[in-house]
């Protein structure tokens, strides 16, 4: 076997442990999600047993992470995240720069102008405008954040946002299940003046 792709099995037990761990998930709450006994599962995560298809599609599954990331993702240790532009139809291209679903996602995105159509779903947002002017549409409010200015809202108000001007606009992009909010208020609770904008 030449030295590469034993290296790349043995980075695959120490991956499968941080992402178990990352997910606070014990081995006999995986055991129970994926079907693998104990076990085995321990074995797989200290290298003493080779990882199969068998064994790690269901845990990829279970992890909500793709295959891919499992085999040959950055050796365990190495924070970086692998940037994977993607375009989003004409002059939009979303970068994520989070790799797990399932918890707050991060992206950065550049939109490039586009009709407003307004949309409902659970989940939080919150964006930060990077460069350029970015009009925020929520409900029958309005208003337009420069470089610097932050928002955040409940998707479950119909929203839209895109460029204030006829040019691209760009954003960091946090998106959260419902009741994860991305940001921490620092303000006391209650009747607070969010009247800026």
């Amino acid at each position: 076997m030449d030295a590469e792709l034993r290296q790349t099995i043995d980075g695959i037990g120490p991956r499968l442990r941080t992402l178990r761990r990352d997910r606070a998930l014990t081995l006999e709450a995986l055991a129970t999600a994926t079907g693998i006994s104990v076990s085995t599962l321990s074995r797989l995560e200290s290298g003493k047993r080779r990882p199969t298809l068998d064994l790690l599609i269901p845990l990829a599954r279970a992890h909500r992470v793709p295959l891919d990331q499992l085999v040959a993702a950055p050796v365990t240790g190495d924070p970086r995240v692998h940037l994977k532009p993607l375009s989003k139809g004409p002059g939009s291209v979303l970068v994520p720069l989070t790799q797990y679903p399932g918890r707050v996602q991060v992206f950065k995105q550049v939109l490039a102008p586009r009709e407003p159509k307004l949309v409902t779903h659970d989940g939080y947002e919150w964006l930060y405008v990077l460069a350029g002017e970015l009009r925020l549409v929520l409900g029958d409010q309005e208003c337009v954040l420069h470089p610097g200015e932050v928002a955040e809202f409940d998707t479950r108000q119909p929203h839209w946002f895109g460029p204030a001007t006829t040019t691209a606009v760009e954003i960091l992009h946090l998106f959260g299940p419902r009741g994860d909010q991305a940001v921490t208020r620092t303000s006391s609770p209650g009747p607070t003046a969010h009247g800026h904008g």
